[in-house]
C-alpha cells in the first residue's frame, strides 16, 4: 500500500506543477474577475509548497491531500472561466 500513495503523491505533484504552468487568467488584468484568478493561482501555489513540506516531513496523507486540493482550485477555476488551459489536456476536467 506505502508504493500506492507514494505513486500517487508523485502523479499529483506533477500533475499540479504542470496544471500551473499550463493555466493562464483569461480576465482581463485590474478587474474583480482577474482578481479572483490571482486568488485561486496563489492558493494552488500555496498547496503545492505545502504538499511538498508534508511529503518531505513524511506525511503522505496531508502531501497527498494539500496536492490533490491544490489541483482542485486550479480546474474549478478552469471551469468557471478563470483560466484558459490547453484543449484536450488532461491535467483539467474542462
Amino acid at each position: 500500500m506505502a508504493a500506492d500513495i507514494d505513486e500517487k503523491i508523485e502523479r499529483y505533484e506533477r500533475l499540479l506543477a504542470a496544471a500551473l504552468d499550463a493555466a493562464t487568467v483569461r480576465p482581463p488584468a485590474g478587474t474583480p474577475l482577474a482578481a479572483a484568478a490571482a486568488e485561486f493561482e496563489e492558493m494552488a501555489a500555496a498547496y503545492l509548497a505545502d504538499g511538498q513540506h508534508f511529503r518531505s516531513e513524511g506525511d503522505p496523507v496531508n502531501a497527498l491531500a494539500a496536492f490533490a486540493y491544490g489541483h482542485a482550485w486550479l480546474d474549478a477555476g478552469a471551469r468557471i472561466g478563470l483560466f484558459g488551459v490547453p484543449e484536450g489536456s488532461d491535467l483539467f476536467t474542462v
